[in-house]
């Protein structure tokens, strides 16, 4: 079976947050360290839209969450504590949020992507040119560095794909170097 058919399963073939049925699809809920039915939501077009757009947030869709919320699935619990969040200058999402409880693991990867900090407490991680990284962006390297805890040498314009940001510390990135996952310096990457 695939992620979305064992979604579906799961769902009963409805938006994990709404409850639509249509245009459904696998949503995979950020970062994801490994992929799969775990760290993934079925969810219609409207909310993939609203999730990946905040532009085009429309906080009356989002009462849907007062159900949702209460899933017993963690990747569920994540987007709607993110959700929550982003719109907790509305009056009623704050309430849905002090009802929550996420257990600490949980909460730590609702963080993760600093949704609900204020603008001032987010981490911003930036390339040698000042460009922000996202999480699964690609770098190339701007100089020879030594892999640690190995004799290999990545050479400058070597490129690292779907790279993961540390959570804590705005100079260091993680990403595959050929076969080792290694921490680079941003300072050290330029993104593609």
């Amino acid at each position: 079976m695939s992620v979305k058919d064992d979604l579906e399963a799961r769902s009963g073939s409805t938006c994990e947050l709404c409850t639509a049925t249509n245009n459904l699809e696998v949503f995979e809920v950020e970062p994801v360290s490994i992929s799969g039915v775990d760290s993934s939501i079925l969810a219609c077009e409207t909310c993939r839209t609203q999730i990946e757009d905040p532009e085009q947030m429309d906080p009356n869709h989002w009462r849907c969450l007062n159900d949702s919320m209460w899933s017993e699935y963690d990747s569920v619990k994540v987007v709607a504590w993110r959700m929550l969040s982003r719109l907790k200058s509305e009056g009623w999402p704050k309430d849905l949020l002090d009802m929550m409880y996420l257990e600490p693991e949980t909460l730590d990867w609702a963080k993760a992507t600093g949704e609900g900090l204020a603008e001032a407490d987010k981490i911003i991680h930036r390339d040698v040119n000042g460009v922000i990284l996202e999480n699964g962006d690609s770098v190339v390297l701007v100089k020879d560095l030594k892999i640690k805890g190995s004799s290999q040498v990545a050479k400058q314009g070597t490129a690292v794909r779907r790279i993961s940001l540390d959570r804590e510390n705005a100079e260091y990135i993680e990403g595959k170097v050929g076969p080792t996952l290694t921490v680079i310096i941003t300072k050290y990457v330029k993104k593609i």
